[in-house]
């Protein structure tokens, strides 16, 4: 059975390699806006970046694409991906790294 587009879904994502210091979050912060999916994204350690995404899943799903391939500079080695429950995110924001 093909999941509904029209799904509300939130994903938590985990992206690692060279992420960090190339425009990474900010690459992020540009499409979930133009996508309308709502969230935040912020650095982890130092080869990690980590975001969440909520919206409809005909507008998380490109963004998921987008952040596996990442902007020019990047290098994108690894990407873990977990639905989680709704947690009503309002806008998109970076947030403070960890």
């Amino acid at each position: 059975m093909q999941p509904n587009s029209n799904e509300m879904v939130r994903v938590h994502i985990w992206v690692k390699g060279r992420v960090q210091g190339v425009g990474f979050r900010a690459h992020v912060e540009h499409h979930a806006a133009k996508l309308g999916v709502s969230g935040w994204v912020r650095n982890v350690g130092r080869d990690t970046v980590e975001a969440v995404a909520e919206g409809s899943r005909a507008q998380v799903e490109p963004l998921i694409l987008m952040v596996k391939t990442g902007p020019r500079a990047s290098r994108v080695d690894e990407v873990r991906q977990e639905e989680e429950p709704l947690a009503g995110e309002e806008g998109f924001v970076v947030k403070r790294s960890l």
